[in-house]
């Protein structure tokens, strides 16, 4: 088969067009005489008849209408008529014969005999009339896509139209073209592309959004949700979410009879499906979960992300760092007479904290679980009573009655989780939704396609290949695929994308809303941490530590006066914070200035605050990025205030 060959490119030195066929020539051969055939070769072609050419290579006498040797293949005039030097600017070579490709098979061009050029200055080149007709489809169909996102539409274009692209241009190994085939643009003006820098490449798209990866085939159906399941310590979360992941497969019956036997080992039998989430020993042997619990599961509308919190008072950071997350909550009750009461209590109960951060996370969908029914009798009247008391409370908050669902069950007796109750008892005054159709009957959550993408970083794991870290997150917004730069906050390093991982499945992209692991090659471990932030290159997240904010103070008896303590956490970052200023008291109906400069804030007031952090945090204000503007005040192991970030005033040393 012949060689294909781009005429008018530069042949450098070291650049052997026959290296395929194992011969070595003479270095006065590596430049075209001035009539662009070699002595030896005209000589030879001179002393055969007419009408017939002789090969070079393998002396076979071929028919003077071929182009080509009919027995090795190789060219009749190879070279260029005149060596260029690199430095001069030599004008495309015009051949009225159709080239060598067209004799063979079609298709892309090497990507080292390939010039690095603009595309529309390719389709502009003027070409032979033998290919007009292709040029002319060509550039339709690059004009209909917009720009060749793809090596599908590359292929269209044939050898013959690259050409004459000038040898003036570098050529580019594969990599390099592979790299950069979505950043080449059609456009009016020819440019040049440089595959050395990635980012530069990048900016050429810039106040565009990424496209947007669609999920495989498969998951066209499914919505992901993430739900956050919260409450007071001792409530049944993880027994709750573990039975639910065993009911619905996600758990075999060989792991959870390994779960049971080794629960009751320990004296604890009744921790067997709540182990199926706390992993770590220090977690069994203390009976509470300590760091947020993730699984997944499928309904019939929803890929559902399970976020298992914590409900020790000690541990709320742990599950504000987890529940940010969330686009829904389950908010488990312990019906138990004295448990659901310690729960709401002002002073320490984390059903009423829990429910304020939920809120605070931007959570309007609420499931109320009043679970542990059977050790009411599945009594109605308690029921109700949890039900008005936790309904005024939910209300002051600001949750709908309309986003509020009441699930009565019980998850150890298996009541009302994916099916009905079977309970007689309960039967007898209940007839509402289940569980898991309670959870697919809330309303899809909104996402930020358009944007650039953005991941707040939950957690790390450091590899032992060197130059290789995953992190763990939820994209806020935009779209990742493999093979993106992406720039990571606050060190402003910038890594590529390895691989994407979801429920430990490998895909080649990933959109708002998911919760992924991605794999990042080519940055310093030691750079990568919980609490920064995965953006794009062109589109830093700002970061700083000093801050005016927004704050809503909780009924918790502690007030606030300037250069009071507090612990500042926002997404998965936590640092230590001063106020310096209170600005001004806010009505809490209209959020008009009711009073300058107050001396303190007291419980259930609304006011504007400044606040220095001891340390940098990647953030934004809230009405331009909605997850790192939400904060979180605590103070002595409460919660002292909720706010939102309403500007970002700089550094403060």
């Amino acid at each position: 088969m012949p060689r294909k060959v781009n005429y008018g490119v530069k042949y450098e030195e070291d650049f052997d067009d026959y290296e395929d066929y194992g011969y070595d020539y003479d270095d006065g051969y590596d430049c075209a005489e001035e009539y662009g055939v070699p002595p030896e070769t005209r000589l030879k072609q001179e002393s055969v008849k007419s009408g017939i050419w002789r090969c070079p290579i393998c002396t076979f006498d071929n028919e003077d209408t071929m182009n080509v040797c009919d027995i090795c293949g190789v060219l009749r005039n190879p070279l260029v008529k005149k060596c260029v030097s690199s430095k001069e600017n030599a004008v495309p070579f015009k051949f009225d014969s159709p080239s060598p490709d067209d004799l063979v098979l079609s298709g892309i061009a090497p990507s080292k005999l390939r010039p690095k050029a603009d595309t529309d200055r390719i389709l502009q080149l003027d070409i032979s009339s033998n290919n007009k007709e292709l040029s002319t489809e060509v550039k339709k169909e690059l004009a209909a896509e917009g720009h060749p996102s793809s090596s599908t539409s590359l292929a269209k274009v044939k050898h013959d139209d690259l050409k004459d692209s000038g040898p003036a241009s570098k050529t580019r190994g594969n990599n390099g073209l592979a790299s950069n085939l979505n950043d080449i643009s059609v456009s009016s003006k020819p440019q040049s592309v440089d595959t050395g820098k990635s980012d530069s490449a990048a900016s050429s798209s810039k106040n565009k959004p990424e496209k947007i990866v669609q999920p495989p085939q498969t998951e066209d159906n499914f919505n992901q949700l993430n739900l956050a399941i919260v409450g007071h310590v001792d409530s049944g979360k993880s027994t709750l979410s573990g039975r639910l992941l065993h009911l619905l497969g996600r758990i075999s019956h060989k792991e959870m009879h390994k779960y049971e036997k080794e629960a009751k080992q320990q004296g604890k039998g009744s921790f067997a499906y709540a182990w199926a989430l706390d992993e770590s020993a220090e977690e069994r042997e203390r009976g509470i979960t300590m760091t947020v619990g993730v699984a997944y599961f499928n309904t019939k509308c929803y890929r559902v992300v399970l976020l298992d919190s914590p409900g020790h008072r000690d541990l709320v950071p742990n599950m504000i760092s987890g529940a940010t997350q969330a686009d829904a909550a389950v908010l488990v009750i312990d019906a138990s007479v004295g448990a659901f009461e310690a729960g709401i209590d002002a002073t320490g109960g984390q059903t009423r904290e829990h429910a304020q951060l939920i809120k605070s996370f931007g959570v309007d969908q609420i499931i109320i679980a009043v679970n542990k029914m059977d050790a009411v009798g599945y009594s109605q009247e308690r029921f109700d009573a949890i039900k008005k008391q936790l309904g005024t409370f939910l209300r002051a908050c600001k949750f709908k009655d309309s986003s509020v669902t009441w699930i009565p069950l019980s998850a150890m007796e298996n009541q009302n989780l994916v099916t009905g109750p079977s309970e007689s008892r309960f039967l007898s005054w209940f007839r509402g939704p289940c569980l898991l159709d309670a959870i697919d009957s809330l309303q899809p959550p909104q996402r930020d396609y358009s944007k650039p993408f953005l991941l707040p970083i939950c957690d790390v794991v450091r590899a032992q290949s060197q130059g290789q870290v995953s992190i763990c997150g939820k994209l806020e917004r935009g779209a990742l695929q493999t093979g993106n730069k992406v720039l990571v906050m606050p060190f402003r390093d910038v890594a590529t994308v390895r691989s994407l991982e979801r429920d430990s499945q490998v895909y080649n992209a990933a959109k708002a809303g998911d919760s992924v692991t991605i794999n990042l090659q080519g940055i310093d471990a030691n750079h990568v941490m919980a609490g920064g932030v995965l953006c794009h290159p062109e589109f830093p997240v700002p970061v700083a530590n000093h801050l005016e904010l927004k704050v809503l103070i909780l009924d918790n008896g502690i007030p606030i006066v300037i250069g009071s303590q507090l612990e500042f956490l926002v997404h998965h970052a936590k640092e230590a914070a001063r106020v310096v200023r209170i600005l001004s008291l806010l009505d809490p109906k209209t959020g008009k200035e009711t009073k300058k400069s107050p001396r303190c804030l007291l419980a259930k007031q609304n006011a504007m605050i400044e606040v220095v952090l001891q340390g940098m945090v990647c953030i934004d204000e809230h009405a331009n990025c909605k997850a790192l503007g939400r904060v979180s005040l605590r103070s002595s192991g409460r919660t002292v205030a909720l706010g939102l970030v309403t500007r970002v005033i700089g550094k403060q040393e």
